[in-house]
């Protein structure tokens, strides 16, 4: 298991080594020039070369990616050249938020696509399975700023069931952060009326959100447990009379799992991605909405450290997916 975990790691560390030179190219071969742009359109050619100065845009390209991750090294992500804020600052703020709503969502996701993929599974060929494998296709083909306008025009403008978008109602005060995300904040200083309030405002962003991760468990959960329950081993314990739930639930699902959390972890970075859409239609202060605005303002700094939070928490979503694999599955620790 120790040599396992060492190649994960390895590994991990050069993809993260591959997205901070990534995420350098992209910043500095994009046709902005986030100097001129800070400064303003009536700044003169001295104003703009003291920004460039003042934030290293005049140095030579290995200089400054030296000098970036010398700074990496000492988690400073740099200044937003529209604020002057620190980045990492910022993303204390933000993160938090961003991760409240993909854990509501990825929750959701896992607990519907599991139950729903098992039970087509049963049905196999009946209608509720042929309306899983609808769900599975639909939650995939259709985009998902699609599917929250929709859900908007619906839920907000027609029927006035949920908020259009928001994390909380402007007249309501957020609870005083403990962890940044609202919900578990505000549960935990005693707030629940708030706490209800933050989650009737994330159920539309986080099912639209969920709704793609919620159709590939399903479409993988299904195919998995077909193939088990026809296993010999399967049969045989239903001939000698094991109940059908602990066929289901011990047997079956217990060997199908190794796929399925295959397909969470690679879910959940795809759910990180999809976020920046997300937020940006339903308004919500996270990661996302941070990284829209920052790029349409060319402001690459706060973009290059919202692009490796993401890059890093999806690295470290597939390490943890690896070992909850490896600990299923004892053969895959040689692999």
């Amino acid at each position: 298991m120790i040599r396992f975990l060492a190649r994960r790691l390895a590994f991990l560390l050069l993809s993260l080594a591959g997205l901070v030179v990534l995420t350098f190219v992209i910043s500095h071969v994009a046709p902005a020039d986030p100097a001129t742009l800070a400064a303003g359109p009536d700044a003169t050619a001295g104003m703009i070369a003291a920004i460039r100065h003042q934030y290293g845009l005049d140095r030579p390209l290995p200089v400054q990616f030296l000098l970036y991750v010398e700074a990496l090294a000492r988690l400073d992500l740099g200044h937003s050249v529209a604020t002057g804020h620190a980045v990492a600052a910022d993303l204390a703020v933000y993160l938090p938020a961003t991760l409240e709503l993909v854990l509501l969502a990825m929750g959701f996701a896992v607990v519907a696509g599991v139950a729903l993929g098992i039970f087509a599974a049963i049905r196999r060929g009946g209608i509720a399975d042929h309306a899983a494998r609808i769900l599975a296709v639909s939650g995939i083909a259709v985009p998902a700023f699609w599917i929250a306008l929709i859900l908007q025009l619906l839920f907000s403008v027609h029927w006035r069931l949920l908020p259009i978008g928001g994390q909380l109602p402007v007249a309501v005060a957020p609870p005083r952060p403990l962890t940044g995300m609202v919900i578990l904040d505000a549960l935990l200083r005693g707030r629940p009326a708030v706490a209800t309030t933050a989650l009737v405002h994330a159920l539309l962003p986080a099912f639209v959100l969920a709704l793609p991760c919620l159709a590939s468990i399903l479409r993988i959960t299904r195919q998995e447990m077909i193939e088990v329950l026809a296993a010999h081993y399967v049969r045989t314990a239903r001939a000698q009379g094991v109940a059908p739930l602990r066929v289901v639930t011990r047997l079956a699902l217990r060997n199908a799992m190794v796929p399925i959390l295959a397909m969470i972890g690679l879910r959940f970075g795809f759910m990180l991605g999809t976020t920046v859409l997300v937020e940006t239609v339903f308004d919500w202060p996270g990661l996302g909405l941070y990284a829209v605005t920052s790029a349409t303002s060319a402001d690459f700094a706060p973009v290059m450290g919202a692009t490796l939070a993401i890059g890093v928490l999806f690295m470290l979503a597939t390490l943890a997916v690896d070992v909850l694999y490896a600990l299923a599955d004892p053969r895959l620790r040689v692999s």
